[in-house]
């Protein structure tokens, strides 16, 4: 295997754990399991927002959400990335369906392995953002992105868990 077949394979984990969630319903999908702020919809979506929005940045294309936006339905709000959402924010992200969440999750991903595959080594150790120490190459961001969405949809499979179990 090359590096890119390398991270082509880590970076469609955080997808094959999302499609081995247990089959929830709406309900269970938007609940707050212990009043926590986060539902597991809105741990799935902003697994794929925050792929999606740092990859169009990188990448310098669009974003996959231009094509779920309508499917979603969340408006302006769905149009953000999660990070700072007040707790009546995100009580507003409601989804109606599991599929859907895994298919936009499956979507982002796919874009990120395509635009790995378009990169040389040098374009990966291109420092990309000066604000940390060390400063972030291009290869470290797109390792965080996985590692990212992978963190969330491990707690979405816990709060699934959970929620099933009831």
């Amino acid at each position: 295997m090359n590096i890119t077949d390398v991270f082509a394979d880590f970076a469609q984990r955080p997808v094959e754990a999302a499609r081995n969630l247990p089959a929830l319903s709406a309900e269970q999908l938007n609940a707050h399991p212990a009043g926590h702020p986060n539902s597991i919809a809105w741990l799935l979506w902003h697994a794929g927002r925050e792929i999606d929005v740092q990859l169009a940045h990188l990448s310098g294309g669009n974003e996959v959400w231009e094509s779920y936006r309508g499917k979603f339905g969340l408006g302006e709000l769905g149009d953000s990335v999660g990070y700072g959402h007040s707790r009546d924010q995100a009580h507003q992200i409601q989804v109606p369906g599991q599929q859907l969440l895994v298919d936009y999750v499956q979507a982002c991903l796919h874009a990120l392995i395509e635009y790995t595959g378009t990169l040389s080594e040098e374009d990966l150790d291109e420092v990309i953002d000066h604000h940390w120490d060390p400063p972030v190459t291009r290869g470290v961001r797109l390792v965080s992105l996985v590692d990212d969405a992978t963190q969330h949809v491990a707690q979405a499979a816990y709060a699934a868990g959970a929620v099933a179990g009831q």
